[in-house]
Order: C-alpha cells, then structure tokens, then sequence
C-alpha cells in the first residue's frame, strides 16, 4: 500500500512547531523544503541569520537548527507519524542539516508525543526563580530526555555553579568590549516593547526581565548596558539550579544532537511545571568554555548551561511567519 504524501497543510503546521524552537538570540536561523514527490521534508541552515562574531563556527547555529528538528519530530509523533530522520545526508551540501522522510510506516513516538502542547508555552524565562529545589526524581527524567538524543545532563554541584557565574561576568566584561559582538547583540534585541504582529525576530525589550540587583547573575542581560524604559531591576535567586547539556565529541553532527537534547529537555521541563532560560556567554569564548566543563565529570564537552527551576513563565520572542521559512517543491 502506497501511502499518499502529506498535504501542505499538515506540513505548514509541523514547521509552524519546529520554528518555535529557541535559537541564539532568537535569529531563527532555518529553512524548510517539502519535496511532495517523495515526502521528504528537508531542514537546512539559513547562514544568512548566522552572528559570525559570537557563533564564529556556527556550533549556535546548528543548536538552534537541532532544537528545530527536535520539535519537528515532536510534532509529527502527535501528528501519528514516525519520520525516518537523516542528519547531514549530503556532504556536498553542507546547509542541508536534516532530511525527514514524512511518507513511511507509522509507528509514533509516544514519548515524544506527549511533548507536543509544551511547544507553544516553552518560553525562556529570564525573571527571578523561587528558591525550591527541583526533586531528583524530575532532575532523572531531564537527564533521561537528553540521553535519548545522545547528550548528558549534569547538575554541578554549588562550587561549580559559583564558578560559571563568575565565567559569565568574564564573558559579559569581553562583550563589552568587543564592538563585534556587541554589534551583533544589538541589532538582534530592542529596548523598547515589541510592535505586535511586526515583530518577526530578535530579542523584544519585554522578553529582557529585570536586571539584576547583585554583580552576576545566571541570566543573559539583553540590554548590554543599554537603557530600557521601563525596566525594573530584582534580586535572582542565591543558589541557581543550573544543568550542563554536553556530549562526547564536538562536531557538526554533535551539535545537531545536542540541539535536540537541548530542546527535549527544555520541553520535558515544561511538561513537569519548571521554567528554563539558556545562557551561553562563556561558551561563546574559546577561552573561557574548556572551564565551563566540570572536571570531575566524564562530560568532554559543553554545550549549553541551562538554568532551571520554579517561576513566573518567560515572555513569548516573535516568530518568523511559515511562509518566510517554508518552500514547498
């Protein structure tokens, strides 16, 4: 039996999903191609949203991509499909990231099925968190989503987390220095609220949160100094729960897999009640990332440092529309 190929609405509401996904400084750097002869549904990288000064060798980009991705599966196991995913199947094309065969058996992902409705209210929060502990049977099931897409999650322990907010006040002291990529931070936020159904891309001024009251916090500071009418400053929490995502090795398609771990979590702990925001500064810098890995661990390299815990939910960043991302062949 021949299964038909997928109508272009169904693909126009998988790809509405996968652009969903966080993406360094929310640059959306993806494109879709529905090939309807085949049903293969093609993701590529959209270098022309790549930030060469803070993602000199694209390792963001292809987070971002495989965040993407991850949500692409998501929705298409809620959708009753199993899609056959090929990562970097071209080697002459090396913006052809993922090729996902829609039109084969379907046997979905239960797992990842139930994912689907934290999509849309997975939103990075970058406001102040309660001081309660996430229990460890919920720190499992993170670690357990990262393993299934070939990643490790690791908790460090309080000497460890002191020593990445200090790495984060080094790497905030560089980008202040550094015109490039300061550059590049401004022309991809605003410091004043977003204009509504305008908005396409970028950082808006009312996804900042507060600044904070103390030298260093776990929270990526949009502002870089600049002045946001408007905006209040508040106390972060004094003992911050942050995961290192990581994997073995440090290729192309290791940051691909990392991506989806990254997002699978990142939707996990939206189903289980937590909140998240991502902060990557210091492994933005050759120099400082080798340090944001703990030493004790098996953990070769790092690949996000996510901060997790309870809180208000984060302010939605704009999205691209479908049809600005979408060809359909």
């Amino acid at each position: 039996m021949i299964t038909p190929p997928r109508t272009s609405y169904d693909i126009t509401a998988l790809v509405s999903d996968a652009a969903a996904a966080p993406s360094l400084h929310n640059a959306q750097p993806w494109r879709f191609r529905y090939r309807r002869d085949s049903g293969i549904l093609c993701l590529f990288a959209d270098l022309e949203r790549a930030l060469p000064r803070t993602d000199p060798d694209n390792r963001g980009l292809y987070l971002g991509c495989g965040a993407a991705l991850l949500n692409l599966r998501v929705a298409a196991a809620a959708a009753g499909l199993d899609p056959a995913v090929r990562l970097l199947p071209d080697p002459a094309d090396p913006a052809l990231l993922a090729e996902l065969d829609l039109g084969g058996p379907a046997h979905p992902d239960k797992a990842l099925a139930v994912l689907e409705p934290a999509i849309g209210r997975r939103h990075s929060s970058r406001h102040p968190y309660h001081e309660e502990e996430i229990p460890g049977a919920l720190k499992d099931r993170l670690r357990e989503a990262a393993r299934a897409e070939g990643a490790e999650l690791l908790f460090p322990g309080p000497w460890h987390v002191a020593l990445l907010l200090e790495l984060v006040r080094d790497a905030e002291g560089r980008e202040a220095v550094d015109p490039g990529v300061r550059g590049e931070t401004v022309r991809w936020t605003g410091t004043r609220p977003s204009s509504g159904a305008e908005a396409r891309e970028g950082i808006p001024a009312e996804a900042f949160g507060p600044r904070s009251r103390r030298a260093a916090a776990p929270v990526r500071d949009f502002a870089a100094g600049r002045a946001v009418p408007g905006r209040g400053c508040a106390a972060f929490e004094q003992n911050p729960q942050v995961a290192l995502l990581g994997t073995a090795h440090d290729r192309p398609v290791d940051w691909l897999c990392a991506g989806q771990a990254l997002e699978r979590v990142l939707l996990r702990a939206t189903t289980d009640g937590l909140v998240a925001s991502l902060t990557s500064q210091p492994l933005e810098w050759a120099e400082l990332r080798w340090a944001v890995r703990d030493p004790g661990s098996a953990m070769a390299h790092v690949q996000m440092v996510i901060r997790l815990g309870y809180g208000p939910e984060g302010r939605p960043s704009p999205r691209r529309p479908v049809a600005d991302v979408l060809d359909v062949v």
